[in-house]
């Protein structure tokens, strides 16, 4: 309130009319050149703040590239070990595979050596039909195997 005119709006009455400006600057001088030491010191405050901040931001790079590089080493060891099991179960696989070939071949073999002789038998005797001459066979694979002379 006391920064309002006293007196009602409209010309002015008697006397000299208050200088306001100079009434507040006198009034409001001292109280501002308190501040500005304050405002001196939120510099200074801000100025050290920035520099923490950067500090926190170097240690945070730092860490983040010994984290970063920490975790290649080890996503390269996890790889590594990864690989390391998967040739180890194709190797196994591998085997299996070969295993089950070998039988599979074995079987097919001993089948061949089991039908060999009765398909020559009927070859021949086929052979022979066309040229002519006597079969030497009387029955076909699965039958008593005869053979009979020329």
């Amino acid at each position: 309130m006391r920064f309002r005119p006293v007196s009602t709006p409209g010309p002015a009455a008697t006397g000299v009319p208050a200088d306001r400006t100079a009434e507040l600057t006198a009034e409001l001088t001292p109280a501002l050149a308190r501040l500005d030491g304050t405002v001196e010191q939120a510099d200074a405050v801000r100025e050290a703040a920035r520099h923490e901040a950067d500090r926190i931001r170097q240690d945070a790079d730092r860490r983040a590239q010994g984290l970063t590089a920490r975790a290649a080493l080890r996503s390269e060891h996890v790889r590594t070990r990864a690989a390391d099991r998967r040739r180890a179960a194709g190797r196994r696989q591998a085997a299996t595979i070969r295993g089950e070939g070998r039988r599979a071949e074995a079987a097919l073999r001993r089948l061949v050596a089991a039908r060999m002789p009765a398909e020559a038998d009927r070859l021949t005797d086929e052979v022979r039909r066309q040229l002519g001459l006597p079969a030497l066979r009387t029955e076909f694979p699965g039958g008593p195997r005869e053979r009979g002379g020329p």
